[in-house]
Parts: structure tokens; C-alpha cells; sequence
């Protein structure tokens, strides 16, 4: 996408957004063609399942906005590395939400997370796109010796990721609301080249010392830039997705992260991907020669997404994530099989919306009795964050070598607090916006209809 409006027009958060996106789509493309494969399929796979079920399949977003949806993933390596990838992402309407401590995961990532998206609903339905941005603890003792620390500190500090004109054109279309059409185009331009995978040769004895600690930690501080690490598009039946691209020949990881397919409504995300690529890179040897060699370091995920789950909900996911057995048994044993079940359960986020015409009978005093007898209708809230075990299982299948973290070293106290300090913003709760969303509606349908108070959940009584 050009930007090719005339100067005087403004082009605003969510145009910049839309267009970086796309894009970054065209560069990741060039540079993993098996992504192409992996658009391809999903729009097909899309294609199908809206033939199939109609209206039906746009009940968590419409058809063009899956297809346009994306999330991309980054890496730095400094808290101020994050603050100028966070003014930048700024510039297009995208806020921090949610904290996510990989350090803690199963796979032993040093990295702690936020998700960079949009916030409004309405913005989400224009352009959705996310950017999961992990930072190197490099102080984790757990992970890092002192000296490695020293040295790796040392050589982030040499390296500047985003351009200054950059950062502050950022700056101005925070301040501003947007840019003029040159500026844009400037900004874009920039935006994408810096995410762009760097022809510079790698130092291979600093990279390969940083691999011992973990393949994650090579690919943040072993290398002179950062680069857009997947990108990852939208599937409404990922299993289906997952079948046709083994397919074609293109290896898959070993399964699916996140819900297992149960039969009753989708919830939160499920993930997966095909296989990290060896990818050409050039190296620096230790006697200053440059040779040609591979790196698998990228890959290509994809993910279906489903109803975003209350903290009770939150609570059976992850106790459900570890019981023993068939998972799909296991759910259908613990879950309501009906988004009305896990509305009434208040395990999943729904808004309402006004009925069609005001009923007869008593006036509802909860959220059952606003369905039950015709005042509203409920519609499922999108999940539009992540969940840490499944991008840990992600990482994980995709390392060419496990995670060193030795347990009996201290950790780094790295909180919610510290990133945001670290960002220079605050990091939305994302329970707190679908808790914003939903009550808003349920406002809305109190005003709409005059009732005294506005209906209450079970769980709220």
C-alpha cells in the first residue's frame, strides 16, 4: 500500500497501521516464501468455512477482517531498545496490554513480553494488528553469568535498531494524530526497514556463546538488528489449515498449542506453525574471514482465534491445560458446550445488544432473564491477546537447542511495574478492557430499554 494522498491530508493512526502492516507482510513474503504458502492456505481454508457455515463464521469477526488480520512478533535487547519500538508502534494507534514472563515457562525463554495492539473495539475492527515484543533479560543470573551480562550490555549498547527521523516522526503523529502524506511515507518506509532481515555478517564464536544460554538469546543480542521474527495470519479451522499444509510438504510442529478441539465453543487462541527455516546468513570467523552458512531462526505461525475468557475462565483453561488424558474428554467434561453456558458460567466475555422490540413481562433483573425473555442478545467478545504457554510452545518447538536456566542462581525481579517503567507507558490490564467492553453494553441496554439498574451476571450477585 502507497500512501499517495495529497500533502495537506492527514494520514491518521489507523492508516499508518493498515499500511505497515501490509507492508510487512510484502517484506516477511520476500524473505519467507513459505509464508506466502501460509497465507495462501488460510485464505483458502477461510473460503471454505464461510461457504460452509455462513454467517455463522463471522460470529468472532468479519471475513475481511480475518483476512486482513495479522500479528507479528519482535525481539530487542534494552529497555530503551523498548521504549523507541514502543513510541514507534505508538505512531499507529497500538498499545501495550498484557505482561507475559517466558522465563517462567516450560521452555525457559529469558524474555518477558506485551502485545503492542489497538485498544477500541472499533479500532480493532478497522485493522487488528498486534506485534508480540519479547525483551532480553540480560540480567537474569538464572540465565547469565556476570560477564556474559557485562558483555552482552556492552555490545546492545553499540547498536541503534531505530533510525532518529524515525522515532521522531513517531513522535509527531502521537503528538498530532497522524502525519501528512510525504511523512508518512517517510515513516512507513522506515518502519519496515528497520524490521527487515540484515545482510551484515554475524560474529559467529558471539553468536554461538549466546546460543549455549538459548537460541532466543543468540537471535536478540548475537546480531547487530532486529528483524520481524513471524508474522501471523488468521485461520478459522486451524486443524483443517494444519492437515493441508503438511499437504503440501511444508513440516509442521508437532501439534497444535492451546485448546484442544472439543466441540463446544472456541476459546481464547490456538496456535501453530511450520518448522523454523534454515535461512542463509553470512559469518564473521574469529580470523576475520566472511563465509556463508544457514540459520534457523524464523518461522511461520498461524492461529485461530475464539472467546476471549474471563479470569474464571482463565482459571479452567489453565487447570485443564495440565490434566492427564484426552484433553478434548476432559473438556467436554469440565466446559460448557454452548456459548450460553459459558455466559451464564462467566467463563467467556459477551456483549449484549438491545432486542428487536421491547417485550411483555416483568422487568429483568440479570443478564439471564435480558435473554430468556427477548430484551437482549449476547454476542461473544474476540480474544485478542496470547497465552504464554502456547508462545512458549511455539518458541520451543522452533529453537535448534533447548534453554539453559539454572535453578539455583537468582532471578531477576522483572514485573509488570519494571516493564512498563522500561516501555514509558502504561501496560493495559486486557481483563480490564473486555470487563470495559462488556459493561458498557450491558449499560447500553439498560439505557435503551429505561430499566432501573442494570442486569447483573450470576457470578455478581
Amino acid at each position: 500500500m502507497t500512501v499517495s494522498a495529497p500533502h495537506r491530508d492527514r494520514v491518521d493512526a489507523t492508516a499508518l497501521r493498515t499500511a505497515f502492516a501490509a507492508r510487512l507482510s510484502a517484506l516477511y513474503s520476500r524473505e519467507v516464501p513459505a509464508y506466502t504458502t501460509l497465507v495462501d492456505v488460510a485464505r483458502e481454508v477461510n473460503a471454505d468455512v464461510l461457504a460452509t457455515r455462513g454467517e455463522d463464521a463471522e460470529r468472532l469477526g468479519s471475513i475481511e477482517r480475518v483476512t486482513a488480520e495479522r500479528h507479528g512478533a519482535i525481539r530487542v535487547g534494552t529497555p530503551a531498545e523498548l521504549a523507541a519500538v514502543a513510541t514507534v508502534f505508538g505512531a499507529m494507534g497500538m498499545h501495550p496490554v498484557g505482561f507475559y514472563d517466558l522465563r517462567e515457562t516450560a521452555a525457559a525463554v529469558p524474555v518477558v513480553s506485551t502485545a503492542f495492539r489497538p485498544v477500541a473495539r472499533d479500532e480493532l475492527a478497522r485493522n487488528p494488528f498486534r506485534v508480540f515484543t519479547s525483551l532480553l533479560v540480560v540480567d537474569d543470573r538464572r540465565f547469565f553469568t556476570p560477564d556474559l551480562t557485562t558483555r552482552l550490555r556492552e555490545f546492545l549498547s553499540r547498536r541503534t535498531l531505530f533510525a532518529p527521523h524515525l522515532v521522531d516522526l513517531a513522535r509527531r503523529a502521537e503528538r498530532d494524530g497522524g502525519l501528512d502524506a510525504d511523512d508518512a511515507e517517510v515513516f512507513l518506509v522506515a518502519a519496515t526497514a528497520a524490521f527487515a532481515l540484515s545482510p551484515d555478517a554475524v560474529d559467529r564464536a558471539w553468536y554461538g556463546e549466546l546460543s549455549q544460554v538459548s537460541s532466543v538469546a543468540a537471535d536478540i543480542g548475537g546480531v547487530g538488528s532486529t528483524h520481524i521474527n513471524h508474522l501471523t495470519p488468521r485461520v478459522l479451522d486451524i486443524d483443517d489449515l494444519y492437515a493441508r499444509m503438511q499437504a503440501r510438504g511444508i513440516e509442521m510442529i508437532d501439534e497444535i498449542q492451546g485448546p484442544p478441539r472439543w466441540g463446544g465453543p472456541d476459546l481464547l487462541l490456538r496456535q501453530t506453525s511450520f518448522r523454523a527455516l534454515a535461512e542463509p546468513r553470512r559469518f564473521r570467523e574469529a580470523d576475520g574471514s566472511v563465509t556463508d552458512d544457514t540459520l534457523r531462526v524464523r518461522f511461520g505461525e498461524v492461529e485461530a482465534r475464539g472467546v476471549a475468557a474471563t479470569p474464571r475462565g482463565r482459571a479452567l483453561y489453565d487447570r485443564l491445560l495440565t490434566e492427564p488424558g484426552d484433553a478434548a474428554a476432559t473438556w467436554r467434561a469440565a466446559a460448557p458446550a454452548t456459548e450460553r453456558g459459558m455466559l451464564d458460567a462467566d467463563l467467556a466475555y459477551f456483549t449484549l445488544a438491545p432486542g428487536s422490540e421491547r417485550p411483555d413481562g416483568p422487568v429483568p433483573t440479570t443478564v439471564a432473564e435480558l435473554l430468556d425473555g427477548g430484551w437482549a442478545v449476547a454476542a461473544p467478545i474476540v480474544y485478542e491477546d496470547f497465552l504464554p504457554a502456547s508462545a512458549a510452545g511455539i518458541f520451543a518447538s522452533n529453537l535448534t537447542g533447548s534453554s539453559r536456566r539454572d535453578d539455583e542462581s537468582d532471578g531477576a525481579a522483572v514485573d509488570l511495574a519494571w516493564l512498563e517503567g522500561a516501555a514509558g507507558r502504561t501496560i493495559h490490564d486486557p481483563y480490564a478492557l473486555y470487563d470495559a467492553e462488556r459493561a458498557a453494553s450491558f449499560d447500553a441496554v439498560t439505557a435503551h430499554w429505561g430499566l432501573p439498574t442494570t442486569p447483573v451476571l450470576p457470578g455478581d450477585r
